[in-house]
């Protein structure tokens, strides 16, 4: 990948202002527009020479023959590391973001700052949190048709989860109830991680007083239940999406939409951003995912009162997104998160 400082002055100043120009109008930029710039004191002949230059160098790209120049991934890339300008946030988008309710507790945290993110942003938010290994306050297993069984786990906090289980089809509803009574006596009040290993050995040492069963229905809720995603996404203002159009057509929306709907390939890319400090930015074929449709993630991680990183949050756009501006929202609104869960 060419560098930042391979490419001398005027051609830089050239390049930097006709991304900026392409990100303001998602047009192809000219070499007449560049050069009737007052900051670019060159012709249209010369500014036309170095932009068809930075095209040998993959920086540009034309979408058509007459048409003027595109910065491609790789200019963009160029531009987002060595050029950008970060913008500071106005008082009114600080406000807005700190506008959170400092009681709500964590879901409704989390569902504020994507709503608000998306909304100051224009753009759909993303929301990647760790699911916390609460205690239980009951386990019961329910039998929904031919083989199948649902675990409905009641948390001390209220909250109320469904895991669904294949069970053999002739499965008596005694050993549904037997299982259920024999993990309450042992979870209730403790976290599954707490105590999965020592229920595990209990039922392999043959200590638990449980038929061959009973003991497979619980060998395998336990398993099923921890088996668990650790992460949950929240998606806000997908509508956003459908309004930009620079996404070009409605099929890249279309890929797009259908992207979002792979919920753990997000969950992965999202996560890629807690390795490190600040903001991420994935551009286009960077991301496996959302190289089809074009579209970029900023992405940076929250963190909870013991600066443990516990989710990350951001936006998804397309590679036209503003990032001087994005950048500090995202940055400043995972920042508030963190404040606020201490």
């Amino acid at each position: 990948m060419i560098g930042i400082n391979e490419i001398d002055e005027r051609s830089r100043d050239i390049f930097r202002k006709l991304v900026e120009t392409y990100l303001a109008t998602g047009e192809p930029v000219g070499s007449r527009t560049l050069s009737n710039e007052e900051s670019i004191a060159v012709s249209a002949a010369t500014v036309r020479n170095i932009m068809a230059d930075l095209t040998d160098q993959g920086l540009l790209h034309a979408p058509h023959i007459s048409a003027g120049r595109l910065p491609t991934e790789l200019g963009l890339r160029l531009f987002v590391d060595g050029l950008l300008q970060v913008g500071d946030l106005s008082e009114d988008d600080r406000r807005a973001i700190e506008a959170e309710a400092s009681d709500s507790n964590v879901e409704t945290l989390l569902e504020e700052a994507a709503a608000r993110l998306s909304g100051l942003t224009q753009t759909a938010s993303l929301v990647a949190a760790q699911k916390v290994d609460s205690s239980l306050r009951q386990i019961e297993f329910v039998a929904v048709g031919p083989g199948k069984a649902l675990a409905v786990l009641v948390y001390e906090d209220g909250r109320v989860e469904n895991r669904a289980l294949e069970t053999p089809v002739d499965l008596p509803s005694s050993a549904l109830i037997a299982a259920g009574n024999y993990l309450n006596a042992r979870l209730r009040g403790r976290s599954l991680s707490e105590t999965r290993v020592s229920i595990l050995e209990e039922i392999e040492s043959h200590r638990a007083e449980l038929d061959e069963v009973t003991a497979r229905l619980v060998r395998q809720g336990v398993a099923d239940i921890s088996g668990g995603t650790d992460w949950s996404l929240i998606v806000r203002g997908a509508g956003h999406l459908l309004d930009d159009a620079a996404l070009g057509d409605i099929e890249r929306v279309r890929m797009l939409f259908d992207d979002l709907e792979r919920k753990r390939d997000v969950i992965d890319i999202l996560t890629a951003a807690k390795d490190g400090p600040g903001v991420k930015i994935f551009i286009g074929s960077e991301t496996r995912l959302f190289s089809l449709s074009g579209s970029s993630v900023i992405a940076a991680p929250y963190r909870d009162k013991s600066r443990k990183i516990v989710g990350v949050l951001g936006v998804i756009g397309p590679t036209r997104l503003n990032y001087a501006k994005v950048i500090p929202i995202v940055d400043y609104t995972a920042e508030v998160v963190s404040r606020l869960l201490k």
